[in-house]
């Protein structure tokens, strides 16, 4: 099977879980899986920002990213998340090899707004060529990739991760797309995890507020996502990564699975 996992949040901060994540990630492709990563790295991208003086602004769970903090996402993002992911990943016994979007022409984004806002150098991915992920699967790799992407006037532009993925899943007709993040699941407004989540409920909460920040654009990458052909869409909690080989042999019990149909029992 083809299967994306995109990683961000704690998952990449913390070392623990980023081996979890790693052997996981590492045991799929063992089990002869294609497997393809995209990560993200806000956090440490937003650590590295106030570093240098600078504040975070984030419309609609994304970031506004003027030229510098541009610049300093292609150094964050670019160079010291996606090579630690590949150190983890070949810690854990499988050849990895990391690039961003602009590399090979892989991936081209266009400049992105929310609701009339100008995020800057902000991108949409407009076109996803996946010749380069194929051809380090047919050498036994497993491609990382960082969410930076190049624009027609030659411009790199940070893209949403969730979004960057949802794009890699759907250009590489994967099978699943799983999500490990630094949360349980979707939560209802009791805060409860919701274990299955149809696109229509999940509007309906973002329309009562019931979701919001960054949740926002990782249900919007679903929805795309199953929009465009992905088998599977599910958000698992990077603490209880080790259940990601089981994702199609057993019933998980944590995390939500987004489905184009009503919500299951």
């Amino acid at each position: 099977m083809t299967i994306v996992v995109k990683i961000g949040g704690a998952a990449l901060d913390d070392a623990p879980t980023l081996r979890k994540c790693a052997r996981a990630i590492a045991e799929l492709a063992q089990d002869g899986h294609r497997v393809a990563v995209v990560h993200g790295g806000g956090s440490a991208l937003t650590r590295v920002l106030k570093q240098l003086g600078k504040q975070s602004e984030f419309i609609g769970g994304l970031r506004v990213t003027d030229a510098e903090t541009r610049d300093v996402a292609l150094m964050v993002l670019g160079g010291m998340v996606n090579k630690q992911l590949v150190a983890a990943i070949q810690a854990a016994g499988m050849p990895a090899v990391g690039f961003c979007g602009g590399d090979g022409m892989s991936f081209r984004a266009r400049r992105k707004h929310i609701r009339g806002n100008d995020l800057g150098f902000v991108g949409e991915i407009c076109f996803a060529e996946p010749c380069w992920i194929e051809a380090l699967w047919q050498q036994g790799g497993i491609p990382v990739l960082a969410s930076l992407a190049l624009g027609a006037d030659g411009e790199y532009y940070n893209v949403n991760a969730d979004e960057m993925a949802a794009a890699c899943a759907a250009a590489c007709h994967a099978n699943a797309l799983i999500f490990l993040t630094d949360v349980p699941g979707v939560k209802d407004a009791e805060g409860t995890v919701i274990p299955w989540l149809s696109t229509k409920q999940a509007q309906d909460m973002v329309d009562g507020s019931i979701i919001s920040g960054g949740m926002l654009p990782k249900l919007e990458a679903c929805r795309q996502a199953l929009k465009q052909g992905v088998g599977r869409v599910r958000i698992l909690p990077a603490a209880e990564a080790e259940a990601l080989p089981q994702f199609y042999l057993t019933k998980l019990n944590c995390g939500t699975e987004v489905t184009c149909a009503s919500a299951q029992e």
